[in-house]
């Protein structure tokens, strides 16, 4: 994200719609050279770019787009988690959301003529975070880990990997695990400890027990 870049950057931009699951799209920016790197970082389980351009033109466009089509342009992880757990089974059906936006947006009027429109062209990043099959198959998760504890343990297979989050598949069901909660803490083999750690069940969820403890 360009928030911190100074205003004369000279490199181009690009301006993004990512979908992160059901009912949850934002609008964003990248340096064009980073390529689809900031969305992977992101978690966005399908984008399309919408243009390109100097910083300040790609920063209008955002907030043109932003104000427009009523989609945010940051998005807290805990929703991305959220949704993430009902994924449709198609890529057709993932993309169909940001393709109706797509269409919205270059409808507009008002973008800097600075900024060159992309058509729509969907990416799809299921396949590479192991979210593919969502509810017809894939490992939908139940629950996150709130927070780590003194004697706690999360112990599972790795089924998927999205932005920060590890999916891993425990006792409980499918836990997601933020690696940025890990910081400070030691990794040691689990060595087929159970999961026992404070964790948040996604609404709708079934399979984690004794009451989120």
């Amino acid at each position: 994200m360009a928030a911190d870049t100074v205003a004369d950057d000279p490199r181009p931009y690009r301006v993004y719609l990512a979908w992160f699951g059901p009912g949850l799209v934002k609008v964003g920016i990248t340096a064009y050279e980073r390529g689809a790197a900031r969305l992977l970082e992101q978690g966005a389980v399908c984008f399309s770019w919408l243009g390109h351009g100097p910083l300040m033109a790609a920063r209008r466009t955002e907030e043109l787009l932003r104000a427009a089509l009523g989609v945010p342009d940051r998005v807290p992880y805990a929703q991305k988690r959220a949704v993430r757990a009902g994924l449709p089974g198609s890529v057709r059906e993932r993309a169909a959301e940001i393709a109706e936006l797509h269409a919205r947006a270059v409808a507009l009027g008002g973008w800097p003529e600075s900024l060159t429109r992309a058509p729509f062209r969907a990416a799809d990043h299921a396949g590479v975070f192991g979210l593919e099959g969502g509810e017809d198959g894939g490992p939908v998760a139940v629950g996150e880990v709130t927070e780590l504890v003194a004697g706690g343990a999360v112990g599972g297979e790795l089924v998927a990997v999205a932005g920060p989050d590890l999916h891993l598949a425990t006792e409980r069901g499918v836990v997601v695990l933020d690696t940025r909660l890990m910081t400070g803490w030691d990794l040691v083999p689990a060595e087929g400890e159970p999961c026992a750690v404070p964790l948040r069940e996604f609404e709708g969820a079934a399979g984690v027990q004794d009451g989120l403890f």
